[in-house]
């Protein structure tokens, strides 16, 4: 530190005022499987993400989805959620680290991951933004039998969605209690087994109805509902739009 004639701070911000294009370090995000980047302005708009987010969204490439908003991709009631919690971090100006979220993967199944998201702040001490990132839970530093038994878990229901499942048979295959596990899950990711299974079940729905042309009523069955009744009600809960009127909007 001998060497510099300014304070580290100040050395550090004029290190990135003298970089012609700053935003080029945001192309590392690129290289790192499995972890979601964007960076959105005050409306919700992308500025930027990465290729992992582009994959998921089904954008051919990135820029596709520069100046778009989540509702542009993603059913009303999940986008609802994603811009509620944008505006929560605009709002205070304070960071939220960690919080838990159920991601669809390329094959449907809703995976947990952990968010974090930052508000962006410029000259005139404003927030312009919020930029966040997700990462696999599994990849989280929590070493805990707890964190082991509930990814146990996570791989029994993606393993078994189709089945008539219930939170006994998550909870036998970890040698639990039923109290216990919706104990352990409620704890680490926020929500219940059942919720899990559920959105599992229509994360894989949603999938089917992007990609086949399958009957809602065999859609349905080949996801695990009881009928499609039961499918209907909390397809809709779930993404704000009913089967048929998801798959006319997202079919691919």
């Amino acid at each position: 530190m001998s060497e510099l004639n300014v304070e580290p701070l100040e050395w550090q911000n004029q290190f990135f005022q003298r970089l012609a294009q700053p935003w080029q370090l945001l192309d590392l995000f690129d290289s790192i499987p499995g972890v979601y980047m964007y960076i959105k302005d005050l409306h919700g708009r992308y500025v930027r993400a990465n290729r992992v987010v582009a994959d998921v969204v089904g954008a051919d490439d990135p820029m596709e989805m520069v100046g778009l908003t989540d509702f542009d991709f993603f059913p009303p009631a999940i986008a609802a959620q994603y811009v509620a919690e944008d505006k929560r971090v605009i709002k205070s100006r304070e960071s939220l680290a960690n919080q838990v979220w159920l991601v669809p993967g390329h094959d449907g199944v809703p995976r947990v991951y952990l968010c974090s998201k930052i508000p962006l702040i410029n000259h005139d001490d404003e927030v312009a933004g919020i930029a966040g990132v997700k990462r696999p839970y599994e990849l989280s530093d929590d070493g805990s039998s707890g964190h082991s038994r509930l990814m146990s878990v996570v791989a029994f229901v993606t393993e078994n969605y189709s089945k008539q499942i219930e939170v006994g048979d998550m909870a036998e295959h970890v040698l639990l209690s039923v109290s216990q596990l919706q104990r352990e899950f409620s704890t680490h990711f926020g929500i219940s087994p059942i919720r899990y299974l559920r959105e599992v079940r229509i994360g894989m729905a949603r999938r089917l109805l992007e990609s086949t042309d399958i009957s809602v009523s065999q859609i349905a069955t080949d996801c695990g509902f009881y009928d499609q009744s039961h499918f209907n009600r909390y397809f809709k809960s779930s993404t704000g739009l009913t089967p048929r009127q998801y798959r006319k909007r997202f079919r691919t």
